[in-house]
């Protein structure tokens, strides 16, 4: 079965920063985004390697620092696993950065 993702990255939140949008595809590996087979790679281990579904969203009640991570932002859709995904990524605390360092390559590295 094939797992098909859109990846849409915002640079920030001006009207002037940068978009890019990426579609990855697995098994097998292919679509546009520069780094397919590492991204399949690394959503394949965080699926099998933790209980909770990789695309959900932080818990309401999770404790996270106060780290600002910077004003980037992502957006999953597709399937991935037999399942729609339409997930949310920003970087505005620490559980929110934990997120996103997570699944990257998937979603670009920020620095």
């Amino acid at each position: 079965m094939e797992d098909r993702l859109t990846i849409t990255y915002h640079e920030g939140t001006t009207k002037t920063a940068a978009v890019e949008r990426f579609v990855l595809e697995c098994h097998p590996s292919g679509g546009d985004h520069p780094r397919a087979a590492e991204a399949c790679e690394t959503l394949d281990q965080a699926t099998r390697s933790r209980a909770a579904n990789p695309f959900a969203p932080v818990e309401r009640d999770a404790i996270c620092t106060f780290i600002y991570g910077g004003p980037q932002t992502a957006r999953i859709t597709g399937t991935w696993d037999g399942r729609e995904i339409d997930a949310e990524f920003d970087r505005t605390n620490g559980c929110e950065i934990a997120r996103w360092d997570r699944l990257t390559p998937a979603l670009p590295e920020v620095r």
